[in-house]
């Protein structure tokens, strides 16, 4: 606990900062919201579960609370996302239309994003003493997952049990990713929500398409953050999770149901394997959908709301309406810490 004095001062700095900033939106009209696109991964299937391919940026409905957004990056699969900022063919104007007169702008050039390809995956391994049984077989299947992602894809490898381990940070070096694979030994206690809040802070760190890929053999016995605050997190930063237990989902209810929700809420998947060949099923499948799906980016329209927005994609037209959809349900915006560069003021919000 703070000691009343410290909290006092502390008080006191931030409404000091408070009154500096308003005076200065007041005698500065450049002072302006600093707001990264929000990128959506998405995945299109038939009602048998085949991806559907070759989509346009013009097949897509995006909405954001309700408002209609412009799309202003588009990519499918591993190619590089595109800016669709000036082209008419998808009814873009020249500026983007959200962010007028600098009022909202990106905090990175979107050109640079146009080049970026394929994804960033990071991969955290169950190392808890859950995993005795069958620790070989899963560093085959994850090496297999490794071997097969596209040679576009970033990977990094990290192991987790109480405690985190970054045995191998993102790189496009497969050979040091395996290494650190055949590395790692079996722990203690599993704290897979402790460990996986971590990881998704890291994917965070970079631009472009972000997911991370569970690999777990038990419950969570040791964590103190909560699931829901994992998963509010992964959504609001744009990751999307993917798990792969090899408990019998019959076996741990109350797991199932908080993977089930978590993958699904940030646009990812859940698998239950009780073999390795399941395992290898699954991470095949995984490796299948980053193949498939497309990146979608917009920049938010104004919107009063700064709780918790809701993201509804659809698709357009009678022909495409039978096909389903799967992306994040949403983001809570996340303000950080006030910056100046030169007589300007900015706020950094990332999604």
């Amino acid at each position: 606990m703070l000691k009343k004095s410290t909290l006092a001062l502390v008080i006191a700095v931030l409404l000091c900062l408070s009154t500096i900033i308003s005076i200065e939106a007041q005698q500065n009209p450049e002072l302006h919201v600093v707001v990264n696109m929000v990128q959506l991964n998405v995945a299109v299937t038939d009602k048998n579960g085949n991806y559907i391919t070759s989509l346009r940026p013009q097949d897509f409905t995006v909405l954001e609370d309700g408002i209609p957004e412009k799309i202003a990056t588009f990519a499918e699969g591993y190619e590089p996302a595109r800016s669709l900022v000036g082209n008419t063919a998808t009814g873009e104007s020249s500026e983007s239309a959200n962010a007028p007169k600098n009022s909202f702008a990106s905090s990175t050039s979107p050109a640079s994003d146009s080049l970026i390809a394929g994804a960033n995956v990071f991969v955290l391994f169950d190392t808890s003493n859950y995993m005795y049984h069958g620790f070989v077989y899963a560093q085959d299947a994850i090496s297999d997952f490794v071997r097969s992602l596209g040679s576009a894809d970033k990977v990094a490898f990290y192991s987790y049990s109480r405690d985190l381990s970054r045995s191998s940070p993102l790189t496009a070096d497969r050979q040091q990713v395996l290494r650190a694979v055949r590395s790692t030994v079996a722990g203690d206690d599993a704290a897979l929500y402790n460990t996986l809040l971590l990881t998704l802070k890291d994917a965070t760190q970079f631009t472009g398409r972000k997911v991370v890929v569970v690999f777990s053999n038990g419950p969570d016995n040791s964590s103190v953050v909560p699931p829901e605050d994992v998963a509010e997190f992964a959504q609001s930063a744009g990751v999307s999770i993917y798990m792969i237990s090899t408990r019998d989902a019959k076996l741990e209810p109350v797991s199932t149901a908080v993977f089930e929700r978590m993958t699904a809420a940030t646009g990812g998947k859940v698998y239950f394997a009780k073999n390795w060949r399941d395992e290898q099923k699954a991470f095949a499948s995984i490796r299948d959908d980053l193949a498939h799906l497309y990146s979608l980016a917009y920049y938010p329209k104004a919107n009063p709301n700064n709780g918790w927005r809701s993201i509804t994609v659809k698709l357009v037209g009678e022909r495409l309406k039978r096909y389903n959809v799967r992306t994040r349900n949403g983001y809570r915006p996340q303000p950080s810490m006030f910056s100046e560069t030169g007589k300007t003021a900015q706020l950094n919000m990332n999604h």
